[in-house]
């Protein structure tokens, strides 16, 4: 299995909802790291498992959508709490849509919101 990764960072904003978790109730900002990870079994008549010009420019689309944002007012979140569990579903199935790609098997949308903590969604084709 051939396995390619792209990564971008952003700052965005949100504010969590629906418990009591102290500062993460409040507005605040997130310095996101963004990581695409593509998987597929076959590459294609170039040895390319996918047009990285085409993911670069998903990718790019996909951080000036939320760059400088704040999540709780953008449609995809309305009535979810915008957890980076959540942010990395939605994410990773826009970016599925982007994608043509006929090899790619799998895509593993990662989302770290500082050094130490990410969350990942991966969708099968």
């Amino acid at each position: 299995m051939y396995t390619l990764a792209v990564q971008r960072d952003f700052v965005a904003q949100h504010f969590l909802v629906g418990g009591d978790w102290g500062a993460e109730n409040f507005w605040h900002s997130h310095h996101y790291r963004l990581e695409l990870i593509l998987e597929g079994a076959t590459l294609d008549e170039h040895g390319y498992l996918v047009d990285i010009v085409n993911v670069e420019q998903q990718l790019e689309a996909i951080v000036a959508h939320y760059k400088d944002k704040t999540l709780n007012d953008l449609p995809e979140f309305a009535g979810l709490n915008p957890s980076i569990e959540h942010f990395t579903r939605i994410v990773c199935l826009k970016l599925n849509d982007g994608i043509p790609a006929p090899n790619i098997q799998a895509l593993t949308v990662k989302i770290w919101e500082n050094q130490i903590a990410w969350a990942a969604y991966r969708h099968e084709r």
